[in-house]
């Protein structure tokens, strides 16, 4: 990735500067007033353009087929739009076919281009099902943080309201899952076990969810989840089931040691302001003992468990 880079860059440069220096030692500098600044800046802004495009695909995806062919086909598409460029400034000999050759390319580019996308077309189906509990109904990489590659809490209130328009007469769901004494962890063995902790917790309940569910980081170690189609005693149950299952998470330390997890969890029927209902989610999980009065005044239901993380 991006130590491919520059390696790139140096070899895009000496081609194209290979392919200049054939052109001059070959052919005959046309005269200024002769140039046609229009088509230099339309062919040599598609050439740098094109030679743009194959370095941050180079950066940002790893190796293989796909990958050569994006990369390839728009270096491709940069030799004949450079070679075209290249006309504008140099007359080559009428015997000389240099010039046909290398603008050539560009239908070629375009052909090998066009196969990289259809791969890359092929690719986005399988991350699609990969990232369907993570993203539902739309794609925004800015929502996403960069440890656990979940939204988070600003995400989620655009989702409940999206999934409400689009489902005005369904049952929908929300559950507040927190790691109780989490702080221990990062304190006991360091910030970075904590990381790979949230890491685990993560990949765990993305495997206890069903497809149409979402799954967000809200904020530090509490984890939400929209459960569409789930009406509040079903909610309950499947909060409850991943309280179990994270309880269950053998968590073993790079150090050989073993963190023993437990978590709180609060659900509730996706109803009013989002902002107002994760509110009182987060005031159920912070004070267990107002569940029952939150369940009866606002459809609210919290579920507790004693919680160790040591």
């Amino acid at each position: 990735m991006p130590s491919r880079s520059l390696p790139a860059v140096w070899a895009l440069l000496a081609v194209i500067l290979c392919c200049a220096a054939l052109y001059g030692g070959w052919g005959e500098w046309r005269p200024v007033e002769t140039w046609k600044w229009m088509d230099i800046a339309a062919e040599g802004g598609t050439a740098l353009m094109s030679a743009l495009w194959a370095l941050l695909i180079l950066s940002s995806r790893p190796g293989g087929r796909v990958t050569a062919q994006l990369a390839g086909g728009l270096v491709l598409i940069m030799l004949g739009a450079w070679a075209d460029c290249l006309d504008e400034f140099v007359r080559l000999p009428t015997t000389q076919y240099l010039d046909n050759a290398i603008e050539a390319l560009l239908p070629i580019g375009m052909l090998v281009l066009t196969l990289g996308l259809y791969g890359w077309r092929q690719e986005q189906f399988t991350l699609n099902e990969h990232m369907q509990k993570r993203e539902r109904l739309f794609r925004d990489h800015r929502a996403f943080d960069r440890l656990t590659q979940l939204a988070g809490a600003e995400y989620l209130r655009r989702q409940i309201g999206l999934e409400r328009a689009r489902h005005p007469g369904q049952a929908t769901s929300v559950v507040l899952l927190d790691l109780d004494d989490f702080h221990r962890v990062n304190h006991v063995h360091g910030a970075r076990e904590g990381d790979r902790l949230l890491q685990a917790v993560g990949h765990l309940l993305l495997l206890n969810l069903r497809p149409q569910d979402l799954l967000c980081r809200y904020a530090g170690d509490r984890f939400a989840i929209l459960l569409p189609m789930t009406d509040e005693t079903e909610a309950r149950q499947r909060a409850a089931h991943l309280r179990q299952c994270v309880g269950l998470l053998a968590h073993h330390t790079k150090g050989g040691g073993r963190v023993e997890v437990s978590a709180r969890v609060a659900s509730a029927l996706a109803t009013g302001d989002p902002g107002q209902l994760l509110a009182r989610l987060d005031a159920a999980l912070e004070r267990p003992d107002l569940a029952a009065a939150e369940r009866s005044r606002a459809g609210l239901a919290a579920l507790t468990v004693p919680g160790r993380v040591g």
